[in-house]
């Protein structure tokens, strides 16, 4: 079990993009967030060698027609995602001076299946082990996608890699707050990546349990600006009041998961009545059933609901609870009298981890701006 202090003076987000099966950019997300198409495409068996013949992944997202030819001939996946929605998010808050004051924290499971076995498949079969792609190794590396972005990006501060799974962002959260509370930082990018992959895939299906279902695999990468909540250079978004993280035993995840979020809400000096929004990471099979289950127990209907549904983006593993808070954020900021309110947001994961995160959300929806006529009445509720 643990829990990250939050200082008195509350970190703030003050920015977000998102790389999701809706497109590039924050745009395109929160369009798709509007009018919630089918993202699930069939795939080119030729190309990814996948387990399953669906998924649901960027479209149009070739690497070197994104990011350039420059620096890319080896670059994964998961690190030109990455990449992307840093430099989406950087664009509306470009880097100033050296880059020394900006830390970046991204979430991950275990950075890029697809190269690390790759890797390991050349180191047998060419005709001498050595005879390895060097260009390739960074990229089996857990940390490779967070180096890529600060290489990128010109960001010289703190530079860290959480590989907590689903919960990758919301373990993330807490780190970034220690980064500003301690002087590390003046800002920080926080957010996670998740690529689609043929060996993703293979290893999903073979790991995952019959109890799953069928399940649709997704990727993306959101990211957030965290900065002080005394020295914001913009108008926050949310103020970050707890995030709380637990380990279920036993298989026991809902009297964990209620531990959790009651502790979290404690901190935060938020009572469940208060809670605006609560969406539930929608992990397929009865690890995630249990958590909207316990959601829906805790919180008016209206929360559980208020926010889309990530799982429409397909399971985005480490990338979840970032497409998470982007999506409450993007409905947040086109509803009338959202701010003021508190958010919950939680994840569970298979592998045994919870996490809790709880903010009040600032942004102010503008006049005339508003959700499409399909969210509106959840919102409204």
């Amino acid at each position: 079990m643990s829990a990250t202090a939050i200082s008195a003076v509350r970190p703030t987000i003050s920015l977000w993009s998102a790389v999701s099966p809706y497109g590039i950019g924050r745009d395109a997300f929160v369009e798709g967030i509007g009018s919630q198409p089918d993202t699930v495409v069939r795939l080119d068996q030729d190309r990814w060698h996948a387990a399953e013949d669906h998924a649901c992944l960027v479209p149009g997202f070739e690497i070197r027609d994104v990011l350039g030819k420059k620096g890319t001939r080896a670059m994964d996946r998961v690190s030109a995602l990455a990449v992307t929605a840093s430099g989406e998010l950087l664009r509306d808050a470009p880097v100033e001076g050296d880059g020394r004051d900006i830390g970046l924290v991204l979430g991950t499971t275990t950075g890029s299946v697809q190269s690390m076995m790759d890797f390991t498949r050349t180191s047998m079969t060419a005709e001498q082990p050595f005879y390895v792609d060097p260009a390739v190794i960074p990229n089996i590396v857990l940390n490779c996608a967070a180096s890529q972005c600060a290489i990128r990006h010109q960001l010289r501060g703190p530079n860290t890699t959480v590989a907590g799974g689903r919960g990758s962002t919301l373990l993330g959260l807490g780190y970034a707050a220690g980064l500003l509370a301690s002087g590390r930082a003046s800002k920080v990018l926080c957010g996670a990546a998740e690529e689609f992959s043929g060996a993703r895939s293979w290893l999903d299906r073979h790991t995952r349990g019959a109890d799953a279902g069928d399940v649709v695999l997704g990727e993306g990468s959101a990211m957030l600006l965290i900065e002080p909540g005394d020295r914001r250079d913009r108008p926050p978004m949310a103020q970050i009041l707890a995030v709380e993280s637990m380990v279920y035993p036993g298989g026991d995840v809902t009297t964990t998961l209620r531990k959790c979020v009651e502790r979290a809400l404690r901190n935060a000096k938020v009572n469940a009545s208060e809670v605006w929004a609560a969406p539930p990471s929608a992990l397929p099979g009865p690890v995630g059933e249990q958590e909207r289950a316990l959601l829906s127990e805790m919180f008016d209907s209206s929360a559980i609901t208020r926010v889309p549904d990530v799982g429409r983006l397909g399971d985005t593993s480490a990338a979840t609870s970032a497409f998470q808070i982007v999506s409450l954020l993007a409905v947040a900021e086109r509803t009338p009298g959202a701010a003021g309110n508190a958010a919950v947001v939680t994840t569970v994961d298979r592998d045994g981890t919870v996490a809790c995160a709880v903010l009040r959300l600032l942004v102010h929806c503008p006049p005339k701006i508003g959700l499409s006529r399909g969210l509106r009445g959840k919102a409204e509720k």
